[in-house]
């Protein structure tokens, strides 16, 4: 029976075969060292070497380790090869008797990596150890400042109203509360004057 599939090429390390399922670019690939890979394109340059922390299955050929979600200190390391374009797909649209049709083509950026190292154990995950210095320095940070801040509280300055940007019912309303008498004849400019007095 034909299988079109490739049987997945596992090189052993002291003769023990290893691979690992990392997650790269949002998507997830089972890699083996010195594999080639094409992933979605990332922002790194052309020559330079990656590390993914986000690995989920790890087996050395003994002993197989799952994370929960990810595998605590276990990383790969990866070099980028290059940067170019996947096959041209079509993307044909049509609609039958409606005269519609489109005809679009797409080639997907992505990058060649080359699997250098899987390592089990030894790296710190990036966050772990951006999250240890911060903690530190905020424990210092509080113990400098005092737990109480006295502040004095200012008596508010009389504001003075600007009744010239004031709607009509605003002005009578404000006639009302001071007092004034006869304000259902008046107009705005003599609400105004009245008010300002």
């Amino acid at each position: 029976m034909y299988c079109s599939q490739k049987a997945l090429y596992l090189p052993t390390i002291n003769g023990i075969k290893m691979y690992a399922i990392v997650e790269i670019a949002g998507q997830q690939f089972k890699v083996v060292q010195d594999q080639k890979l094409f992933v979605q394109r990332l922002t790194d340059k052309e020559g330079s070497k990656v590390s993914f922390d986000k690995v989920f299955l790890l087996d050395d050929g003994k002993k197989v380790s799952i994370g929960a979600p990810a595998i605590t200190g276990a990383s790969v390391e990866a070099k980028v090869v290059s940067h170019l374009k996947g096959d041209k797909v079509i993307v044909f649209k049509k609609k039958r008797r409606k005269g519609y049709r489109v005809k679009n083509g797409h080639r997907q950026a992505l990058t060649e990596l080359v699997i250098e190292k899987i390592q089990a154990t030894g790296s710190k995950s990036k966050k772990a150890a951006e999250s240890s210095v911060p903690e530190k320095e905020t424990k210092s940070a509080e113990k400098k400042v005092p737990k109480k801040i006295v502040t004095q509280k200012v008596a508010p300055k009389a504001v003075k109203k600007e009744y010239t940007s004031m709607t009509v019912a605003q002005l009578k309303g404000e006639a009302k509360a001071k007092g004034v008498e006869g304000i259902s004849g008046m107009k705005k400019a003599d609400l105004v004057a009245a008010l300002s007095k």
